[in-house]
């Protein structure tokens, strides 16, 4: 396929997807390098980003896709009012940021740092997909994790996690962030605490039933081994007997 088929054809795409679609699908559909991918994905952001157009081309981590220019946002809005997001909540966002800046973490995590339960909110932002389950902590319990997700990108202008504002630096240790650090730093020694002690009960167990021999065998030397003592003690008895 020549350049400019290859860029319609990945226009089409985006256009139909409506999400992000990964370079690595866009090649594996179209059967071409991704260095074609590439060069027409810069194609379509020339046309679509350098012009003063109602369309943008946004790339998100691995994937692109299309979205509305920002400067047309207020009639957009207007236009898909009933389709609005709810804002969130301030206990929303202080969740979504402690994911954002510290994933994958688990609910308790969370709920030590900001000193409060929080599954509701929790699942609040999963059900607006903000936030996903990751898998789990190979701990007792198994917790899951949570990290955040495109969608989260995507209504945060973010290309990836790579964008999100640093933290700021920590001068007075008496301030709310240390303190946030700190209960971070807690739980990270209560999680490698954790599964220390799982890797010693394995151990332990394994030392208990490491037994190579048949239940059976493990009787007869054990009653070999009573006989022997017994035989022992009716020898040293019988000697005393004689010496009296």
């Amino acid at each position: 396929m020549e350049l400019r088929d290859i860029t319609f054809a990945i226009e089409g795409i985006l256009f139909a997807a409506g999400e992000p679609v990964p370079k690595a699908r866009l090649a594996e559909l179209l059967e071409i390098e991704a260095e074609a991918v590439e060069g027409a994905i810069e194609e379509l952001e020339a046309h679509y980003n350098e012009g003063a157009r109602g369309i943008r081309l946004l790339r998100i981590e691995d994937g692109v896709q299309f979205c509305s220019a920002p400067e047309y946002a207020e009639v957009v809005v207007r236009v898909l009012e009933k389709r609005r997001v709810p804002q969130l909540s301030p206990s929303a966002l202080e969740v979504l940021s402690i994911i954002a800046y510290f994933q994958p973490v688990t609910r308790a995590y969370i709920e030590k740092v900001r000193g409060v339960e929080s599954s509701y909110t929790v699942s609040l932002l999963a059900n607006r997909g903000l936030i996903e389950r990751c898998g789990q902590l190979q701990v007792p319990g198994r917790p899951g994790l949570y990290q955040t997700t495109n969608a989260f990108l995507r209504s945060f202008g973010l290309q990836s996690l790579a964008e999100l504002p640093p933290l700021p630096e920590i001068e007075d240790e008496g301030d709310a962030q240390a303190q946030i650090k700190e209960a971070i730093a807690a739980i990270q020694r209560e999680q490698v605490a954790a599964e220390q002690a799982a890797e010693l009960a394995e151990e332990i167990k394994d030392t208990l039933f490491a037994i190579d021999a048949e239940p059976e065998e493990v009787v007869a030397e054990l009653s070999e081994e009573d006989e022997t003592e017994a035989e022992t003690e009716a020898g040293v008895a019988g000697e005393v007997e004689s010496e009296v």
